[in-house]
């Protein structure tokens, strides 16, 4: 199907594309697929990674069309082309690309994912030292910059029904970090976290939504600054596993949240006419979860 987008230029020897495609420089290949979801329909927006397989460098990256259709040009030699989608498994195909020529992986079908097992009904505590709670903030007109709360405590109550159940999260405000004591030391200061007068972020759900598969959405609460808005993580469920320090029953999720700097009643513009340089309008918070089952035989984390 894709084959026929593209044709043989007769005087460079190389391939132009016809439509959407670009034109193939001379002596590369080209290299084809077309996604199916599982009863064999057309699957756009399937993600396709394609690494060389000799430097194990990614060479191109890119999604199916609305046909299911992925095209791309690629120098002369071998490769591996994963494919996926959500809920579905992933395929890993390897393939050769000679020049002047295609290379057509033909049909690829998508299966449904494995069925990841909910945790069990009851507490599950957060575990310190593998856990992480980091954000993404960019400064108006400057790069990004990284950081994360190094002090929190949080558990998940698991309920029956998995949509019944509870999250809550503290966070220490005193404890961020983006690796520069000047920064942190303003962003603990009144002008943005003012962690005298307002020393935790707390966050408590208020229902779970599953979206398809493993993907979940949690409503809740988050107050920080003395003010509570409402958020929405967005959440992967990763599993769970027995594991740890002494095989213990864990479970893993990877959630993201995007706030609003103006929501939590911070001073930008006062701060913009004093000549501070602030974040932009948005910072995006990312809770990166391993939990333990609460037992009598749950172990204490290390420091």
């Amino acid at each position: 199907m894709a084959w026929g987008l593209l044709r043989r230029n007769r005087t460079s020897g190389g391939f132009t594309g016809g439509g959407l495609y670009p034109r193939v420089p001379p002596g590369a290949g080209v290299f084809t697929c077309d996604v199916t979801d599982p009863v064999g329909q057309p699957l756009p927006g399937a993600e396709i990674t394609v690494t060389d397989a000799t430097t194990r460098r990614e060479q191109v990256k890119g999604t199916s069309g609305p046909f299911g259709t992925f095209v791309a040009p690629l120098p002369p030699g071998e490769y591996s082309a994963l494919i996926s989608a959500d809920g579905l498994q992933p395929v890993r195909r390897a393939f050769d690309v000679a020049p002047d020529a295609r290379s057509a992986l033909g049909q690829v079908q998508l299966m449904p994912a494995p069925h990841k097992e909910l945790p069990a009904p009851g507490t599950w505590l957060f575990d310190p030292p593998h856990t992480a709670i980091r954000f993404i903030a960019k400064h108006v007109g400057m790069a990004h910059v990284h950081g994360r709360f190094t002090r929190f405590s949080g558990d998940i109550r698991v309920a029956e029904r998995m949509e019944d159940s509870y999250v809550e999260v503290t966070i220490d405000a005193a404890s961020i970090s983006t690796g520069n004591r000047t920064r942190d030391n303003h962003l603990r200061s009144a002008d943005f976290l003012d962690v005298a007068n307002h020393p935790y972020l707390h966050f408590v759900s208020q229902r779970f939504v599953n979206e398809s598969g493993s993907k979940w959405t949690i409503h809740g609460t988050l107050t920080m600054h003395g003010v509570s808005r409402s958020v929405t993580l967005d959440t992967d469920y990763l599993g769970m596993v027995n594991g740890g320090y002494g095989e213990e029953l864990r479970c893993a999720a990877l959630a993201t949240a995007q706030l609003h700097r103006d929501d939590f009643t911070l001073n930008w513009r006062q701060m913009l006419a004093r000549g501070i340089a602030v974040v932009g309008p948005t910072i995006k918070l990312e809770l990166d979860i391993q939990a333990m089952y609460q037992s009598p035989n749950t172990p204490i984390p290390p420091e």
